[in-house]
């Protein structure tokens, strides 16, 4: 799949905004801790994408109700659902100046379907989409630069898609049902099952 940039303006995909809040204090002081132990920014992006998988839990995994979007409350509240942990990760990836994308896949999800968030980050002028929702039985998502190891591989037949779109700032429609669901119960159903 050839991914597409929303606009060529690199800049924009460093930017910060309300959900990726990359200037706030938690976000900045996370991304120094986790640049001391990295020789350089490919390493630097392998340990920020460990960290949003492995430390910040999927809140549908743990049962957690809160719903988090803005990246300096996942990263303080170490919670949120796939949208959530790939804004907590735009930021920590743009903190120390990687572009980073927000791209989206629709998968089936029960008896409908559901958009799934990711990032996609540029090294060695493309773009390499990663997924940090964090493992659990039968999902294995790992950082890569070569080929993706993605939490899920989409399935046509059963109406599953990726999304080509490299979004400099979340979608509308996902930003807003993330800031007004009063709960993650509630979000299920406020989000797009389409894009």
């Amino acid at each position: 799949m050839q991914l597409i940039q929303e606009t060529a303006d690199l800049s924009a995909y460093l930017a910060a905004d309300e959900a990726i809040d990359h200037q706030h204090p938690v976000v900045r002081e996370t991304a120094a801790r986790l640049a001391a132990d990295a020789a350089d920014s490919y390493a630097y992006a392998r340990l920020a994408y460990e960290f949003v998988r492995d430390a910040v839990p999927h809140s549908a995994d743990t049962g957690d109700p809160r719903v988090t979007w803005r990246a300096s409350d996942v990263l303080a509240r170490r919670t949120g659902i796939c949208h959530a942990k790939a804004h907590a990760l735009a930021a920590l990836l743009r903190a120390e100046d990687i572009p980073t994308a927000l791209c989206y896949q629709r998968l089936l999800d029960g008896d409908g379907h559901v958009v799934h968030g990711l990032v996609a980050v540029r090294f060695h002028g493309a773009w390499h989409r990663q997924d940090p929702r964090g493992g659990k039985p039968g999902v294995d998502a790992r950082f890569s630069l070569g080929a993706e190891r993605l939490a899920w591989i989409p399935d046509a037949a059963r109406g599953e898609l990726d999304h080509p779109v490299l979004y400099a700032a979340p979608h509308p429609a996902v930003l807003d049902a993330l800031r007004t669901a009063p709960d993650r119960e509630a979000l299920g159903r406020a989000l797009p099952s389409t894009l």
